[in-house]
């Protein structure tokens, strides 16, 4: 398919596509918060990339916390495998900051590059606000990296308005402007318009990042007998989805992609997953779609 038009990460030179991949599930077999999920063979991960970038991906999310390295290993053998030279597509990963000072980013870069090779790092963000350091020496940090050019842009992840506003000036003050801020949001979860995320990120030229904008699968899967906001919402996203030709993720996908100041990284354990999530790229809502989903939606603004 046609590449879809780029969209640039906050204030920098980054441009990606508007969907890209979360490679997650890449990073090997374990549990979080009781949910259970198996490895993904890296003949599976070469293929999802490949489905990804054929349908217009351009960058792709990954973390040092996942698998402890080895997301950011099979994206890039995956990568390498598509035959992909450093600087043909974007990659983002993130520094895991619990239990750790703001230093130990920039004692660990080495072994995320080294994970990543031959990519940059293009995007690097902090994986949450709790580190043993303020936001302010975190940002130093990684500040100190970007002008070393060991990375890229600069970015955080499951920020509030407030974190956002604290990590901006400060990376403001060393001349560097703050990329994007990757938080949860999806027609199951809209939190972030109500609690002053969205806004300040529009006040500050921030790009959020929607991680699980299909909801962990919620918006694709029938809702639970009992569940009326859930039915609700499936319903409408069933009529839609059959008037577009299109499937309910893809229409979630759409409706996310509408706010033009946002990017997504929907997740994929098998190719079919990647294909359909990336041919969003290709469908456009009208207002009055994008109105149903926002009125069907409205209990996922607080929870």
């Amino acid at each position: 398919m046609a590449r879809p038009p780029l969209r640039r990460l906050g204030r920098t030179e980054l441009e990606v596509s508007p969907l890209g991949l979360g490679c997650w599930r890449f990073g090997g077999s374990g549990e979080k918060l009781g949910a259970r999920w198996t490895a993904v063979p890296q003949p599976t991960v070469d293929a999802i990339v490949a489905a990804a970038l054929a349908g217009g991906a351009t960058w792709f999310d990954t973390a040092e916390i996942y698998g402890h390295g080895e997301s950011e290993r099979a994206l890039a053998h995956a990568l390498r495998a598509a035959g992909k030279v450093p600087g043909e597509v974007v990659v983002a990963t993130k520094w895991w900051p619990t239990w750790r000072f703001a230093g130990n980013a920039r004692r660990t870069v080495g072994r995320r590059l080294a994970a990543l090779t031959p990519y940059a790092i293009d995007l690097h963000q902090v994986h949450h606000p709790t580190s043993l350091s303020s936001i302010g020496a975190q940002m130093a940090s990684f500040a100190q990296l970007a002008r070393a050019g060991s990375i890229g842009a600069v970015g955080v992840s499951n920020f509030s308005a407030a974190q956002m506003r604290a990590a901006h000036a400060a990376l403001a003050a060393h001349g560097l402007p703050l990329a994007t801020n990757q938080v949860r949001w999806s027609l199951v979860d809209r939190r972030v318009e109500s609690d002053g995320t969205v806004a300040a990120a529009r006040e500050l030229g921030v790009t959020l990042i929607a991680y699980s904008p299909l909801g962990q699968g919620l918006l694709s899967a029938e809702a639970p007998a009992g569940d009326a906001p859930r039915a609700g919402l499936a319903r409408e996203l069933g009529e839609l989805a059959a008037a577009l030709g299109a499937t309910r993720g893809q229409v979630a996908l759409a409706w996310l992609l509408a706010h033009e100041d946002v990017v997504a990284i929907p997740g994929a354990t098998r190719v079919e997953h990647a294909a359909e999530a990336m041919r969003a790229h290709g469908l456009t809502l009208d207002a009055a779609a994008r109105d149903r989903l926002e009125r069907a939606s409205r209990p996922f603004l607080a929870f």
